[in-house]
């Protein structure tokens, strides 16, 4: 049975992974995700899971290569400085195909900037932060509900495609306290059967895990693989949320915290008579191109607003194709665009 809970995001996002069955966690401290990693050490004691507090960054993401390569749920977290020492092994994870839920509280940059909430990482998470032609999957939550249910969620579809899952959150979500229900009946205590994990070779033939491949077309052949992959997951696991889409001749496009505030606006606007909507993407990747060309045949102008100089913004203007105009408001290094903000933006655009 449901029951509300009053939680940080963190909190619900470390619960999130409780329920969905990790049982394996690495990670190194760091604002403001800190509570994330406090829970998991606490929530991992009570089922019987591994909790490590790693040396380092480096070694919590290797730490978690290989509890997935075991067949574990394994799970870390990070904030953004942190998350850019994790990219070498988030390459390797990929190569390998290893399941695994890593997630990213972001927080102002570049270089250690500050602990206020961030949206410059969107590029280092959709595009590939490490080396070689890879994707991860990307879930971007707007509320500790979601953290939680995303974060079950990232676990599912990280087994369901062997493949990273990345929750990108923000310090303003890390650190909000919302009532959230946990579902505690849908916890899944065992993972998935995965008959290619290294967990001894006692009556079958022994299985191999490395990305290291160097016979001659070897590695193309694998390359072509993933991508045939990648191409199923962007058929199958595209997720937005729209708000006022059907008649709005002014769209914005947000997503996590930001979109909250961006919502507020276009309520605000329509009570003023402009014809506003949300679009809110829910993947980042594999991003919803062909739902916002869609809307892009309607509408007359987009406004994307984002914690960033402008990220996501470059993926909203290839999936209009030069439909429409597509306008960018942003602030940066732990700047949060307010209602206000957005709503003269729209009224000035509009």
């Amino acid at each position: 049975m449901a029951r509300k809970t009053l939680m940080c995001g963190n909190e619900a996002c470390g619960e999130g992974a409780v329920l969905a069955g990790c049982t394996f966690y690495a990670g190194y401290p760091i604002t403001p995700q800190n509570e994330l990693t406090a829970y998991m050490a606490k929530r991992m004691n009570e089922i019987g899971g591994i909790f490590i507090q790693a040396e380092s960054e480096l070694a919590a993401i290797n730490m978690v290569f290989g509890a997935a390569a075991a067949g574990f749920r394994a799970m870390t977290s990070s904030s953004s400085p942190g998350m850019s020492l994790k990219q070498e092994g988030i390459s390797y994870l990929a190569g390998c195909e290893l399941p695994c839920v890593m997630v990213n509280i972001q927080r102002g940059g570049p270089g250690l900037g500050n602990i206020g909430p961030a949206q410059g990482d969107y590029f280092q998470s959709v595009k590939g932060g490490g080396h070689g032609d890879y994707k991860v999957i990307v879930l971007a939550p707007a509320s500790a509900q979601e953290l939680m249910d995303h974060t079950f969620l990232a676990f599912d579809l990280a087994d369901k495609y062997r493949n990273p899952a990345l929750i990108l959150g923000d310090g303003l979500l890390g650190q909000m306290m919302e009532p959230v229900d946990i579902r505690a009946s849908e916890r899944k205590p065992e993972p998935p059967a995965k008959p290619w994990a290294l967990t001894g070779a006692s009556g079958r033939s022994p299985n191999v895990i490395k990305s290291l491949l160097l016979g001659d077309g070897v590695l193309e052949a694998h390359n072509i693989k993933l991508q045939k992959k990648y191409s199923s997951i962007k058929d199958a696991e595209v997720r937005f949320e729209t708000v006022n889409i059907k008649d709005a001749e002014i769209v914005l496009v947000a997503y996590g915290s930001v979109a909250r505030t961006a919502k507020a606006a276009v309520l605000k606007a329509r009570s003023k008579g402009i014809k506003a909507g949300l679009f809110r993407p829910v993947t980042l990747w594999p991003f919803p191109e062909k739902a916002l060309s869609e809307i892009a045949d309607k509408a007359k102008r987009f406004l994307v607003v984002e914690m960033s100089a402008g990220q996501m913004v470059e993926d909203v203007r290839l999936s209009v194709l030069g439909k429409v105009k597509v306008d960018f408001h942003g602030r940066m290094g732990g700047g949060v665009p307010t209602e206000e903000e957005i709503l003269a933006k729209i009224e000035e655009h509009g």
